[in-house]
């Protein structure tokens, strides 16, 4: 099983994390931010991907440092699960939809982060979740994991489906991305025998 635990404390936050790439999509999420543990369930339960997230965050400042770090801790956890990313699958996409909304993001866990948003939100707020950190949420678990990450909204009206289409859609990318594929035999998939660097 590619299992991984990530303890993670500082001023800001802290944080347990743990992550079962060959889960079922179970989850224990609790980061203080309604609608963050409702859009880390998501990815979970559709990326197959069991993940435990307790975080005791600075939210009498603000959200960001809790909703930076969740995506951090989780990032981390992701890639040290996948160890030297022998035999996955690599590339993953996915259109997205819910409802009137269409959200497509396709991924390379390349070991070379790098990040396209192609996102806006109406409003403020989804729930208590300031909705300029979803992109930041986003961001954030690219750099950590090292994914070649794109997204895009393609169109939606509604800020709740485009935010919970952009997460599905992501996790079903992962599951596509980190699953292994058997004929490949174990190999790393890269023709340099590495991924990174």
């Amino acid at each position: 099983m590619r299992t991984a635990s990530i303890n993670r404390k500082t001023h800001e936050t802290d944080i347990a994390v743990e992550v079962n790439l060959d889960g079922s999509g179970t989850f224990d999420v609790s980061t203080g931010i309604g609608f963050l543990d409702h859009m880390i369930e998501q990815f979970s339960r559709h990326s197959l991907i069991d993940v435990t997230c307790r975080i005791n965050g600075d939210l009498h400042v603000d959200q960001h440092h809790t909703t930076e770090d969740s995506a951090i801790a989780i990032g981390q956890a992701i890639a040290q699960a996948l160890g030297d990313k022998a035999g996955i699958g690599r590339y993953g996409q996915a259109y997205s939809p819910m409802d009137e909304t269409l959200a497509r993001v396709a991924l390379d866990i390349s070991g070379r982060p790098y990040f396209v948003w192609k996102a806006e939100f109406t409003q403020e707020k989804l729930g208590e979740l300031d909705t300029e950190l979803v992109e930041h949420w986003f961001h954030s678990i690219s750099q950590a994991v090292g994914i070649t990450l794109h997204i895009e909204l393609l169109y939606g009206t509604n800020n709740h489906h485009i935010c919970e289409g952009i997460f599905k859609g992501f996790a079903r990318a992962m599951r596509s991305a980190v699953e292994r594929d058997p004929r490949k035999g174990g190999a790393i998939p890269s023709t340099k025998g590495q991924l990174g660097g």
